[in-house]
This record gives structure tokens, sequence and C-alpha cells, in this order.
């Protein structure tokens, strides 16, 4: 891979990754059973040569922002590639926002270009807010001949000929504005530079490299922080080779693990979890005669691979499972959210290793990853090299707060001081997490000190923008917390939200208010629903400017009610 260490920008990095493997083929996109695209690094340098120049045409600046709006697919890479060749600002946006959620990002991360997929512009044009909309170029995807596209141009035809101007920038300037999985309330734009994305590159290849030849599957949206870093800036800064698929149906992606001889993958937990229940099915579908024998084959792999991986020996033993993943998967990598341990030990045990590792968008990717030595299915890891963290005021049974140290950690959110104040405080990043390390010095999670939750899919739900939805509920004052947040845990999963309610006076709740309450949160989608109701005597506490003390009220709440009788379900 290239010495990451010699470039000060990602643009620098990736231009000289396209020259050093021309041949090398870069990205695959398969649609169902037929591959649309294939690309050498030659290829892609050739694609994004024209695009670059004419973004440049258009008056894309260094330092300006350019928005992404689309599912996994080559064009999204290339599209970035473009943007920093030119010294832009890519803003990832999550394409299964609502147009109007989207557009409060745009207008928040002051984006002037954005390249999205026609069905999701369609989408943003009949959303109110579009006619406020401060774009000043916009690029479709996939647009059919002749569509009305407002303003817009075709992603295809948006070319000109000539060599662009390559704009280099400086390691402490910014790269990209993430934003974490909260929107309707206060937007939290993570400001990353140049050197998060070089030294999280350098940490994680350090452990996994990447070269030419390994094929990695983006699954995961290219938009989430995972697949950026191992579906983009890793493989590409390695030579090797991204496969993207359009559709992620079961029955296509196991294929697709068979065809392209896939090397690693990113899989949420959920994910992970539908596949482990898929294999355990395929299991119970085997003759009493065959299920013994891999029962058998499967607790000979256990004892054998008992202090570290052995993929040769374990591919033997259990071929036909490995054969069913392609026959060269290395690991998969899971995070984002809480994972089971039996689910991570399921896996080990059938010899195909799932790295669980620990981060945040305000970290780069993450801070800590399971390096299998040993393999620990109740930890998410070691920290990556570079990464110190530190436990906070550690209680009797050694759990604080994990607080985190690292060239990783973003540089501020994006016009908020504020929080930015809050959250990093003398360059250490205070997580909100719970933790330990264990006497190998692997950290393990155990609850959240912040007012959020993590859903299986690796959302953030941040319980203020929720409450959007009950504005103007027939009652006094209400808000929404983790439940977790005011009863603390120490566990992870299977968190929820609750809505606490305070009455008017003489006031009393209802059958009709209990109706309106089920009928708002049946707006939200499933995973930001609030899961019960707490009634609260008091009237909350304010700041002089009226704020809600979120974390004053928490306490009260948790010292004069207990969970178990003051929450009742929706």
């Amino acid at each position: 891979m290239l010495n990451l260490d010699q470039y000060s920008c990602l643009g620098a990095a990736l231009r000289d990754a396209l020259d050093r493997w021309p041949n090398e083929v870069c990205l695959i996109e398969s649609d169902r059973n037929r591959e649309k695209i294939r690309l050498t690094y030659s290829d892609f340098k050739e694609t994004a040569k024209p695009l670059s120049r004419a973004l440049q045409d258009a008056d894309l600046k260094a330092g300006d922002r350019a928005a992404i709006i689309m599912t996994n697919q080559s064009k999204w890479l290339i599209s970035a590639y473009s943007i920093f060749h030119i010294g832009g600002v890519v803003v990832p946006i999550d394409y299964k926002l609502t147009a109007t959620e989207q557009l409060q990002l745009l207008a928040h991360s002051h984006a002037k270009f954005l390249v999205v997929e026609y069905h999701l512009w369609r989408a943003i044009t009949r959303a109110p807010e579009f006619s406020s909309h401060q774009l000043k170029t916009v690029l479709v995807t996939e647009a059919p001949l002749g569509a009305e596209l407002a303003g817009a141009f075709r992603w295809e035809e948006f070319r000109r000929k000539g060599e662009p101007e390559f704009i280099p920038r400086r390691r402490d300037d910014i790269a990209c504005i993430v934003y974490s999985s909260g929107t309707g309330g206060r937007p939290k734009g993570c400001v990353l530079t140049h050197e998060n994305y070089l030294e999280q590159c350098k940490s994680l290849t350090a452990w996994y490299p990447f070269q030419p030849g390994v094929r990695y599957l983006s699954i995961l949206p290219t938009n989430h922080a995972i697949d950026f870093m191992v579906g983009f800036i890793g493989p590409l800064v390695c030579g090797a080779c991204v496969v993207h698929l359009r559709t992620l149906r079961p029955e296509f992606v196991r294929d697709a693990f068979v065809r392209y001889k896939i090397t690693y993958v990113s899989l949420v937990p959920m994910v992970l979890k539908n596949l482990e229940r898929g294999l355990k099915a395929k299991f119970q579908e085997l003759s009493p005669v065959k299920r013994f024998f891999l029962d058998r084959m499967i607790a000979l792999n256990r004892v054998l691979v008992r202090r570290r991986p052995n993929l040769q020996r374990s591919r033997k033993l259990l071929r036909q499972v490995h054969e069913g993943f392609g026959g060269e998967l290395l690991a998969m990598f899971t995070g984002g959210a809480f994972m089971e341990p039996s689910t991570l030990q399921f896996f080990y045990d059938l010899g195909i290793p799932v790295a669980n590792g620990y981060g945040l968008t305000e970290a780069g990717t993450s801070l800590t990853l399971n390096d299998f030595r040993p393999f620990r299915a109740d930890t998410v890891g070691r920290p990556l090299p570079g990464v110190e963290l530190r436990i906070l005021s550690p209680d009797a049974e050694g759990i604080g707060e994990v607080s985190a140290h690292s060239k990783t950690i973003m540089a501020y959110y994006l016009d908020d001081p504020e929080l930015t104040a809050e959250t990093i405080v003398d360059g250490w990043l205070l997580t909100g997490d719970l933790g330990r390390f264990d006497t190998a010095g692997h950290l393990q999670l155990f609850g959240r000190k912040k007012n959020m939750i993590v859903t299986e899919g690796g959302k953030n739900i941040y319980p203020e923008d929720i409450e959007t939805v009950f504005d103007g509920l027939a009652v006094k004052e209400y808000c929404v917390f983790a439940a977790n947040y005011i009863w603390p845990d120490k566990q992870l999963g299977h968190e929820t939200l609750v809505l606490v309610l305070r009455m008017d006076q003489n006031q009393e709740f209802n059958e009709p208010l209990k109706n309106e309450i089920v009928f708002r949160n049946r707006k939200l989608p499933d995973f930001k629903r609030v899961g019960g109701y707490v009634i609260w005597g008091e009237d909350f506490p304010r700041t002089a400017s009226m704020k809600i003390k979120r974390v004053l009220l928490a306490e009260e709440i948790g010292k004069h009610l207990e969970r178990a009788t003051a929450v009742v379900d929706l």
C-alpha cells in the first residue's frame, strides 16, 4: 500500500493509487445476476477526470462543500474522488432520510453542489422546503432522457475535456462533514480533516492489510463511516477491489460471495444476526447423520482455534460452510451497535472470524477492533494503533466513561462550539459510553452515559430529535429520554425511548391523549418510535433561556421513580 505518512490529503493519496495500479480491478458493480460495471484503476481515473474538470469549470473551489446522496454504486466513489481531486469537501448524506431531512442537512452543511440519484432528487424537489434551497449545481444520476430535472444536470453528460487542475490540501483542512443519524432537531455535523482519514486508514490497515487481489464487498451505505473508510478509502489506497451490489436481497448477496471470492465485508449487527439465523436454519434442514457430523466438526474446530484463527484448517474441516462464503473470506467486520457475544462465537466456531469494533462518527471510524490475539466474544477489542483510551471516574467495578485521544478525532461540530466544548475536553473525546478494560487490555462496554440509543442497524437516535413529532400535544410539557439514561442499566442492547409527560393542573391522562400519542408515534420509522411513557408530577427544570435542564430532570426522575413501575408501554 501507499505510505500515507507522505501525503497531506486524500486527493493526493488516491491520485497516486490510480497511477500505481493501473491494470488492477478497482470497482465492480453488480445488479442481481448481471455485472454492470468493471473498472480498472486506469478506467476509474479516466472516468473521473472529465467530471473533475466539469466541476472545476462550474466553479467548485477548494473548500467548497459538495454533498452526495446515493445508494452504493461506482458513481458514489467516482464523484467523491473527483471532488477531492479539486480540493472540495465531501458531505455524505444518508439516502434513507426523508427529503425534508436531506434538505435540512444540505442547508446546515452549506453545500453548494449535490450529486444525487434521480428518484431521490424527484422526492427532494417535491418537498415544501425545496423552494428555499441554496444549491448552485446539482448532478442527477440515472435520470431518463428528457426527464424534468428542475435545473439540475444529468451526471452522465456533465463532462468537460482537458486535464483538471489538482488542488492539494493541508492535513488540517476539512475533508468531510459527516452527520450522525439524528436529524429533525439539532444537526450534528462532524468536521473531519484529511489527517483524520489518513491516520484512520493507516491504523486499520496495520492490522488488516489490503492489497491487490483483495475483494471487499460493500453492503453498508457508503455514507456510513465504516463503509466510507473500509469500502472506499482503504481499498483504493491499497490497490484492492470494491464490489458494489445494487440489490441486497439475500440470495444475491450469497451469490456475490461465491462469484467474486470475497475477502472482507462489513455488516451491522442486525444483518449479522440475520445471517446467523439463516445458517442455523440450513443446519437444521440437514439429515440427522449429516447434522451429527457437522456438530462434531464444529466442536473440533472450536478447540483448534481457541487461541487464534487458523483459516486453512477451518476451511478443510468445514469446507462446505466456507465455500458458501466464496472460500477466500478472511474476516467480517462489525460495529456501530451492540453485538451479542453468542453471535460472534457462532461464526468464530465456524472458522469465520468477525472483528468486532467500537467507534463513533466523531472518531472517524473505529477506536478499537478485535485482533484475535486472543479472540474475545465479550469485548470490542483493543485500541487501534495511535489510539489512547482512558476510563474516567471508574466505579468499584472499574466501569466509567470511555474517553479517547487520537489523530482520528474530529476537529469540531459544524457551527456548534457549545456542543464541541462539551464533547472534546483538552483534546480528549468524551464518548458518553460506559466501559472498562479487562486484564488483556480489551475494552468491554456496559451502557451509555449520554441520552442516546444505537439501533441494531447502527443508527444513532437522539431523543431530542424525536420530540418534534409530538409538537402541540395537549399536555403542559414533555420531553423524550433514552430509558437507560434515566435508569443506568450497565448493559447494551434492547434499548428504548420513553416520553416523559408533565400534565396541566387537574389534567388526567386519558384514552384520547394516549391514542393521540400512539397515532403520532406511528408516523416515525420503527427504529425511532417511543416505547413507553412516564407521568411526571413536577415542572421541568429550565435554564434562563427556557431550555429543559435534561441532565437534572433525568436525575430527578431516576431518583424518585422506579423504572419497572413508572414506564407504561405504548
